[in-house]
């Protein structure tokens, strides 16, 4: 059995502090869409553009500042340019056509992607104890569809089916990145995924925006109200985009997304102290399951790092027996 000392070591402490600041900047990207939804500015890859050009800025300056030779092959990077451009307009475009309970709920689908991926292409085996913490969240999820029920919260938008579809489109699409993004963290390098990324995913949004949104960017009159959420949804993607592969290198992509299923109960928090608005007891219920399940799969994470740690030092002791028997064979 887990000691409480094990629970706090640096590496879970980090993941879960993490994921829930994490969690904290998407809840506040899906607030700030949903506000120009509401103000009839349907521009998803503009929207975007601005995240990749920080992002290919700032970290491009530091692999130029380098100057040393990229460690994967650029034209690896164009692909996932363009799945996470278009992941990304998927899930904004949704909220178009649905609430922004149903897009933050139906996200989640990006999990048992992720664990399927992880487990096919990165070999990452998922014990019980990880298991069980994936199927508490995922319960926390499913109260929270309870709560909506019981409290009569039934604000859907004007077409929640194609909305829901485009979500899970999304969604899917999200788990490769990710998926992506954690196999080249762990063997490339963070700030060149980071400089690559953005500069193939400014590429493919500004080339999608002149052929899609140039005559919505032109309509849109850019009021107070519609910039600051405009700016403000770019300054929190870049925030979580710089920080996400940390938390990939430290707990991998199945955490990041079990972190980000908070988000949800975070935009309720928000809504209570912000707007003052009175939401269903279930809702705090819901919050505290997720949580634990996050707190399940940290110790299991704590566990199997043990156990590789374990079978590790017996084979390093077995090489040295090993090489220590060879001289007196000969």
């Amino acid at each position: 059995m887990s000691s409480f000392k094990d629970f706090c070591s640096k590496k879970t402490v980090i993941g879960l502090g993490l994921g829930q600041f994490l969690s904290l900047l998407i809840t506040f990207t899906g607030s700030a869409s949903s506000e120009l939804a509401k103000r009839g500015i349907n521009a998803p890859s503009s929207q975007s553009f601005i995240n990749y050009v920080l992002l290919a800025i700032v970290y491009g300056s530091i692999v130029l500042y380098r100057k040393k030779a990229l460690k994967a092959k650029w034209y690896f990077y164009v692909p996932l340019g363009l799945v996470d451009v278009e992941a990304n307009y998927l899930v904004v475009k949704a909220y178009q056509y649905t609430s922004l309970t149903s897009v933050m709920l139906l996200d989640c689908w990006t999990i048992p992607c992720v664990m399927l991926l992880t487990w096919l292409f990165l070999k990452t085996k998922y014990r019980f104890r990880k298991i069980a913490g994936v199927v508490v969240c995922v319960a926390g999820l499913v109260m929270v569809i309870f709560s909506d029920v019981h409290a009569g919260d039934q604000a859907g938008g004007t077409s929640p089916l194609k909305g829901d579809a485009l979500v899970i489109a999304g969604a899917t699409l999200y788990a490769v990145t990710n998926v992506s993004e954690e196999f080249l963290v762990k063997n490339v390098d963070r700030v060149e995924l980071m400089a690559m990324l953005g500069t193939f995913g400014a590429i493919v949004s500004a080339i999608q925006i002149s052929i899609i949104e140039r005559n919505e960017l032109i309509s849109i009159r850019w009021t107070a109200g519609a910039a600051i959420p405009f700016a403000g949804f770019s300054v929190a993607m870049f925030m979580f985009y710089s920080l996400v592969p940390v938390l990939l290198q430290v707990s991998g992509s199945t955490m990041l997304n079990l972190s980000l299923l908070t988000s949800d109960m975070w935009s309720i928090v928000i809504r209570v102290i912000a707007y003052n608005e009175m939401v269903d007891w279930l809702y705090y219920l819901a919050f505290a399951v997720v949580v634990i399940g996050l707190i399940i799969y940290s110790v299991g994470e704590k566990e199997e790092d043990q156990r590789r740690a374990d079978i590790a030092d017996e084979e390093s002791e077995h090489d040295k027996l090993a090489y220590k028997e060879c001289p007196s064979r000969n």
